[in-house]
C-alpha cells in the first residue's frame, strides 16, 4: 500500500502569513507517493518518495509544494506501516505537527501552509497565531470563481525569496508595505469566507499588486515581468493573476468569474507560460487506494 499527499497552490496571503495574516491555499491533484511496504517503523530514515507528478518532464519543479508533499507522504507511509489510518484526525494532527517542524528545519523557517494543504486537502484558510499555533479551517471558494494555474517555465527557490524578504523587514514595515499586505490578505480571506466572489477576486488582484511592490522594495523578483503583464491583462477581464506562494517564477494562479479568455491564453503562451491541468484535491493525505 502507498501513501499519497497532494501538492498545493497558495492563492493569497503569501509572506503576510508569516506575520499572522490568513492565507488561502488549495490542495491540487498532483501527488507525492510513498510506499508503505518500504517504510521501516524502527528506522528514522524516510522511505523513498516519488514526486515526479510535481515536476515537469525535464525534472524541473513546478512550484506545487513538492518538498512538503514528499515529507507528508513519507510520514503517511510510516503511519500506514504501523497500521494507522492517515485520514483520522488524530493521525493527521500528529503528522502535520511533525512535518511542519521538520520542513521548517529544512527550509530555514516558513509558516507550514503547504504542509497543511498536503495533510488535509481541499481549500483551507490558514493562519498562525502569536504563539506559533496553526489555525486551519476548510472553506469553499466563492460560487462561480474559476481557478486556473500556469507554469511559468522558471524555477524559484522559496528560501531565497524569503531570505530577501526577511532582510528587508525593517524597511518594509516602515514603509507600510507589511501592513498593506496583511490588510489585503485579510480582505481576501473575509471575502472568500463570505462567498463574495467579486470581492475575493478584487482583493486577490490588489494583493498581487502589493506583492509586486514588496518585491521591488526588497530587490526580489517576487512578481517577474511576465506575471505583471498577465496581471494587467487579467484585471481587464475582472480577474486576478498572481504568483502562487513566494513567487519568483514557478506557478501562477488565475482567479476569475470565467476561464481565461482566448486573448489572455494567447499572450500567456507567447510569454512561455503553459496551462497546468490541475483540479482541487479533496482527500488530503491518504492511502492510494482510498478515494
Amino acid at each position: 500500500m502507498k501513501a499519497i499527499a497532494p501538492g498545493k497552490l497558495v492563492l493569497t496571503g503569501a509572506y503576510a502569513v508569516l506575520d499572522g495574516a490568513p492565507a488561502i491555499v488549495a490542495a491540487v491533484d498532483r501527488y507525492a507517493v510513498a510506499d508503505a511496504s518500504r517504510a521501516d517503523i524502527d528506522d528514522d530514515r524516510p522511505p523513498e518518495v516519488d514526486v515526479r507528478a510535481l515536476y515537469d518532464q525535464s525534472g524541473r519543479k513546478l512550484g506545487l509544494g513538492s518538498s512538503a508533499a514528499a515529507l507528508v507522504a513519507s510520514l503517511g507511509a510510516r503511519a500506514l506501516a504501523r497500521g494507522e489510518d492517515p485520514r483520522s484526525s488524530g493521525v493527521r494532527a500528529r503528522i502535520f505537527r511533525e512535518a511542519r517542524e521538520a520542513h521548517a528545519r529544512e527550509q530555514g523557517g516558513g509558516s507550514g501552509v503547504d504542509i497543511a494543504a498536503s495533510v488535509h486537502g481541499g481549500v483551507l484558510r490558514y493562519a498562525v497565531d502569536a504563539r506559533g499555533d496553526a489555525n486551519i479551517r476548510p472553506l469553499d471558494l466563492p460560487p462561480r470563481v474559476h481557478l486556473a494555474a500556469y507554469d511559468s517555465g522558471m524555477s524559484a527557490r522559496t528560501s531565497d525569496m524569503r531570505a530577501r524578504f526577511d532582510a528587508s523587514r525593517p524597511s518594509l514595515a516602515a514603509s507600510g508595505l507589511l501592513t498593506a499586505l496583511a490588510d489585503l490578505a485579510n480582505r481576501a480571506s473575509a471575502a472568500a469566507e463570505a462567498g463574495d466572489g467579486l470581492s475575493f477576486i478584487r482583493a486577490s488582484h490588489e494583493f498581487g499588486c502589493a506583492l509586486a511592490a514588496v518585491g521591488k522594495a526588497c530587490d526580489a523578483p517576487i512578481v517577474p515581468p511576465p506575471f505583471a503583464e498577465l496581471a494587467a491583462l487579467a484585471d481587464r477581464e475582472a480577474a486576478a493573476f498572481l504568483p502562487s506562494g513566494a513567487g519568483g517564477g514557478d506557478a501562477g494562479v488565475w482567479l476569475g468569474l470565467a476561464p481565461p479568455s482566448a486573448a489572455f491564453a494567447l499572450r500567456a503562451r507567447a510569454l512561455s507560460m503553459r496551462p497546468l491541468a490541475l483540479n482541487i484535491d479533496r482527500g488530503g493525505l491518504r492511502a492510494e487506494s482510498s478515494s
